[in-house]
């Protein structure tokens, strides 16, 4: 309207005032255009819809497609739905699958869903197990509300040897700080493992490069490789699901009133699971008949990793990067102070290692700019 007055008082010319409200001299003219044709009024701001729509799915469709997601117990998708549409409509041209769902969404007929944490997978295949503490499994049993209504998430660690259980703790959430603080009792009295084998959850693993958690990185310095199972495949673990199932049935069922009285319970089923049940599979023994503590004592300043000799090392920096022939790779900042090893596979592909844990690779000839930045890949291609 501003605009429009002036025009009409003629202040300037016409390219003058499109400039000074910063609009083209096209916008311009159609202002004028509408203001000489309907008033004030048709200034207002029109609708964009376009006055016609071909490609509109029709209402009885529409409909349709309403109907056969809700109806019934089971829930279509998009797919389905189509199909159910060309039965339906035979000579009808039946909209995409992308269309469809876009239907569902606008009427608020999909629900959102979580996205899922991506970690990278563990590629080394499982070592033989010979002895005890070759291996111990950890995981959190899945959590149960106590009396007082606070949540139980107990920490079982188990030696895969002699099934003999190391701990069963119950804590307030799969945090990182209790969880270390259980291990380092764990490793005072029992010994170092030469292998941990858990599931991909937290604390255990994140979506970092490698799958690397604060809680593995300790363990890797002090000379325990981190082992994980693949996502969905608890038979992987098998050995400390079948324990966590006579957890449930022998210390869960009757919640404690609070963290300590649970812990009773959970102390009194480790005493009788270790000292008094039989084992199967260890012909009728008991886990502390086979169990022994590890030759291995914990230390609280373990030694730097140590790399082959053609190895090249490198300090990880405060920023999570390391320099290699003038390049600057990112590698993680959880590993910030750290030695890493990084080998030449090809001809300018290098693997980078924590400790026996490869990370991921760098094409260092895809490097870019005056300032090379590179990050790590799971998997690099060599020619």
């Amino acid at each position: 309207m501003l605009f429009i007055a002036d025009w009409l008082r003629q202040i300037c010319s016409f390219t003058e005032l499109c400039e000074r409200y910063t609009i083209s001299r096209k916008t311009g003219y159609k202002w004028i255009s509408r203001y000489s044709e309907g008033g004030v009024e048709d200034l207002r701001e029109a609708s964009r819809r376009p006055h016609q729509s071909p490609q509109q799915i029709p209402y009885a469709i529409r409909k349709a497609i309403l109907e056969l997601r809700t109806r019934g117990t089971m829930v279509p998708g998009p797919k389905k739905i189509q199909v159910l549409l060309q039965q339906r409509f035979p000579e009808e041209p039946v909209p995409s699958k992308t269309t469809i769902y876009k239907i569902l969404h606008a009427e608020g007929c999909v629900a959102k869903r979580r996205r899922k944490r991506r970690v990278a997978p563990f590629l080394e295949p499982f070592a033989p197990v010979s002895d005890v503490n070759d291996l111990w499994s950890a995981d959190y049993k899945g959590q149960f509300k106590l009396l007082n209504g606070i949540w139980c998430y107990p920490l079982t660690v188990m030696d895969h040897q002699s099934r003999y259980l190391l701990c069963c703790h119950g804590l307030e959430g799969p945090r990182f700080e209790e969880t270390r603080e259980a291990f380092l009792r764990i490793f005072q009295e029992f010994g170092l493992p030469w292998r941990i084998r858990t599931d991909n959850g937290v604390p255990f693993a994140t979506t970092a490069i490698g799958g690397l958690s604060r809680l593995a990185i300790w363990w890797i310095t002090l000379g325990i490789f981190p082992e994980r199972i693949e996502p969905g495949k608890p038979q992987q673990n098998g050995r400390h699901e079948r324990m966590h199932r006579t957890l449930k049935q022998a210390a869960t069922r009757s919640p404690g009133r609070s963290i300590a009285d649970q812990q009773l319970i959970l102390d009194q089923f480790r005493h009788e699971y270790n000292e008094e049940r039989p084992h199967e599979t260890l012909q009728q023994q008991t886990p502390t008949s086979h169990y022994q503590p590890s030759l291995r004592p914990y230390t609280d300043t373990p030694e730097e990793l140590i790399y082959p000799d053609y190895y090249v090392i490198r300090r990880v920096q405060q920023a999570g990067v390391v320099n290699c022939h003038g390049k600057m790779v990112y590698v993680s900042h959880l590993l910030k102070g750290l030695l890493v090893g990084l080998v030449e596979v090809a001809e300018g592909i290098w693997d980078v290692y924590f400790g026996p844990v490869r990370l991921g690779g760098f094409d260092e000839r895809q490097a870019k700019g005056t300032t090379p930045y590179l990050t790590l890949k799971s998997v690099t291609h060599v020619p």
